[in-house]
């Protein structure tokens, strides 16, 4: 049996980037079902940082991560771990208060977005439509930044195992026992892995692994997320074009690698599984570039699904399970993961090392009680 201090389950970009935060203080386990890490939701993100989704906590998680992506701790990357790319945010007729709602939100936490003509949307994605049938209003954030998503699961994976943790992938879980002081958990290869702290960090899978340790659930619902990568058309010029974004959740795009990806913004719920697309979601996809672009998918030359996973209140989840000891919940982060992982380390060494709550999140109103498993809105 393997034992350390802290023992993490799930090694999607929550769970690594708390195992890095916590090895400063002890040893951690880091344990897997997947062959390699971030195979489910961190590996199918879109990983674009940006203010246009999530409510007020998301943004100020985000807004206190933005330095650590810019400057990274040294060794961390071997390559810049986001790259400047404006955000624009659109809006058709029955979409401009939404729209008003989104920029007012976003400048409580961003000082880079402002309004913008038809003709500068222009400019900046010549393939959208504007006018009547089309965009007619549009809020644009030069503060976007594209992230590497393996970099950053890389980065902090390299962190952990510099610091004397170990990562075990391959190991599907089948128990999980509180024995004595120690949890302990058993993998289908009849492995075991044990420690005082069990940190569920395993995302879709959440609820049921909770379930395996004999702890009421918090609501997890996994929703099934599609995108769509097409070819532009033969000669033009997509890699400076935004990150587009409806006001509404019904469309983004953005260029990648050559080709154009695209997601109706769809949240289908879903048991947690390996997710795959479904031929409807991948027909909307297509339907709303055409819709919101003057370009035609004649055909997808890419596709894929991931999960997104929330609770009821849509924040995320990070703290102590009051019913058993010893266990720390690390869930729920919908969308959001990538672009709040390294405020969110931060919040678990703070509740699990007893070092100072961030001070910059504190700042903007967002507190332990914020993120809390017992907190009335999630009503479990």
């Amino acid at each position: 049996m393997k034992t350390a201090d802290f023992l993490i389950i799930g090694g999607g970009i929550a769970g690594l980037s708390a195992a890095a935060q916590l090895a400063r203080h002890g040893k951690v386990l880091l344990v897997e079902g997947e062959a390699s890490l971030g195979y489910h939701a961190s590996g199918r993100s879109a990983t674009f940082y940006h203010f246009g989704l999530g409510n007020a906590p998301v943004r100020a998680l985000t807004a206190c991560s933005r330095d650590f992506f810019e400057r990274p701790p040294e060794d961390f990357a071997e390559a810049p771990l986001c790259r400047p790319t404006p955000a624009l945010f659109i809006a058709r007729e029955n979409a401009v208060e939404a729209l008003a709602a989104m920029e007012a939100g976003m400048k409580l936490y961003t000082d880079t977005t402002s309004r913008v003509s038809l003709s500068q949307v222009e400019a900046l994605c010549p393939i959208l439509k504007t006018g009547p049938s089309g965009v007619v209003e549009a809020v644009v954030d030069t503060g976007g930044r594209r992230l590497d998503a393996d970099g950053l699961l890389q980065g902090y994976a390299r962190a952990l195992k510099r610091a004397g943790g170990e990562v075990h992938t391959g190991q599907r879980i089948v128990s999980v026992k509180r024995e004595g002081s120690s949890w302990t958990i058993t993998s289908e290869k009849g492995e075991q892995f044990a420690a005082p702290i069990l940190i569920n960090a395993a995302g879709a899978w959440a609820d049921a692994l909770a379930g395996m340790a004999g702890v009421a659930p918090i609501g997890i619902q996994p929703k099934r997320r599609t995108i769509i990568q097409f070819d532009p058309p033969s000669g033009m010029e997509i890699a400076d074009w935004p990150f587009v974004k409806a006001a509404i959740d019904e469309f983004y795009m953005l260029p990648e690698s050559g080709r154009i990806m695209a997601s109706p913004v769809d949240e289908v719920d879903s048991d947690p599984v390996d997710a795959a697309p479904e031929d409807y979601d991948l027909a909307l996809a297509a339907w709303q570039v055409e819709e919101y672009t003057k370009l035609s998918v004649s055909r997808i030359a890419h596709r894929w699904a991931g999960l997104r996973s929330f609770v009821a209140d849509r924040v995320l989840v990070a703290g102590f399970e009051p019913e058993a000891e010893g266990y720390f919940w690390l869930a729920g982060q919908g969308g959001y993961g990538l672009q709040t992982a390294p405020t969110m380390a931060r919040c678990v060494e703070s509740l699990l090392c007893d070092t100072p709550w961030p001070e910059d999140l504190a700042a903007m109103g967002v507190t332990a009680e914020t993120l809390s498993p017992t907190r009335a809105s999630l009503n479990r």
